[in-house]
């Protein structure tokens, strides 16, 4: 993966937080909203795209006649993910930057 090759799951901050937060595991729709201190109309098209993108996966239940919905990271996600952090650290490792 290279730096003009970032996914676009990568490329905005929210969704970024968004698949940050999943790494510990599976958040529900609030959790996420706190963690991410977002809108709920913004958070919630994140989580849609990074769904159709195929890194989350959702699961709605009912929970005391309550709806929730509740997402996790895909394989893919994961794997994807993975990729992007190994380019930053090969990409921080070539720099010139002092260390």
């Amino acid at each position: 993966m290279e730096i003009n090759t970032i996914p676009k799951a990568f490329q905005t901050k929210l969704r970024l937080s968004i698949i940050s937060a999943l790494l510990s595991g599976e958040l529900s729709f609030k959790e996420l909203k706190k963690v991410t201190n977002s809108t709920d109309g913004n958070l919630g098209a994140q989580l849609l795209k990074l769904e159709d993108m195929g890194y989350i996966t959702s699961k709605k239940e009912f929970i005391s006649r309550k709806p929730r919905t509740s997402y996790r990271l895909t394989e893919l996600g994961i794997n994807s993910f993975k990729e992007y952090v190994n380019m930053l650290e090969t990409l921080l490792k070539n720099s010139r930057l002092p260390h």
